[in-house]
């Protein structure tokens, strides 16, 4: 049986840029990098807020990890 979710935990919950860097284990600095360079995983901008969707972050997660030495080499880095 699958646990179910904290309401803030669903998967389109919405994150703040500290909450995603805390589930991604990085920094707020790095996600305003890959931002300003257009890399890394979606995010939502309201106005001046920017919000990352769990689901999309654990994507972003599944999309980069890496199983063999061969995936890397064959890999596109950071894709979305």
């Amino acid at each position: 049986m699958q646990a179910r979710l904290h309401t803030n935990q669903s998967l389109d919950g919405l994150l703040s840029e500290v909450e995603a860097g805390d589930l991604l284990g990085l920094s707020t600095r790095t996600l305003q990098s890959w931002r300003a360079q257009e890399t890394g995983p979606a995010y939502v901008r309201a106005g001046r807020a920017i919000r990352y969707r769990r689901r999309d972050l654990l994507n972003w997660i599944e999309v980069n990890t890496i199983r063999s030495s061969r995936d890397a080499s064959e890999r596109k880095p950071d894709a979305r």
